[in-house]
């Protein structure tokens, strides 16, 4: 699999209805406690590590990985030693 670039990540969301593109850096070891987004969301993990909880399924996301979120869908996250940096792609 080719490593997308953040402009093609960006092309391919802006092509599926998403309006808003933003890096994210989590620091490591961060723990989100469960919450909701008022935007779907599409993501790709840059780098490093976490784990998204929705429900009772856990997923382990490592670089390379990506996802997907409906709004308002509670979860929760936790980040790896290194922390994660995360591309993110918004509905609003």
């Amino acid at each position: 699999m080719t490593t997308p670039t953040f402009e093609a990540f960006c092309d391919q969301a802006m092509s599926e209805g998403f309006d808003e593109m933003i890096v994210r850096e989590w620091a490591p070891d961060l723990q989100l406690a469960t919450h909701t987004h008022p935007f779907d969301v599409s993501a790709y993990v840059a780098q490093g590590e976490y784990w998204l909880t929705v429900g009772q399924e856990v997923q382990h996301l490592k670089a390379g990985d990506t996802f997907r979120l409906k709004r308002d869908v509670p979860h929760a996250e936790l980040y790896g030693p290194q922390g994660a940096t995360v591309w993110v792609a918004r509905a609003n």
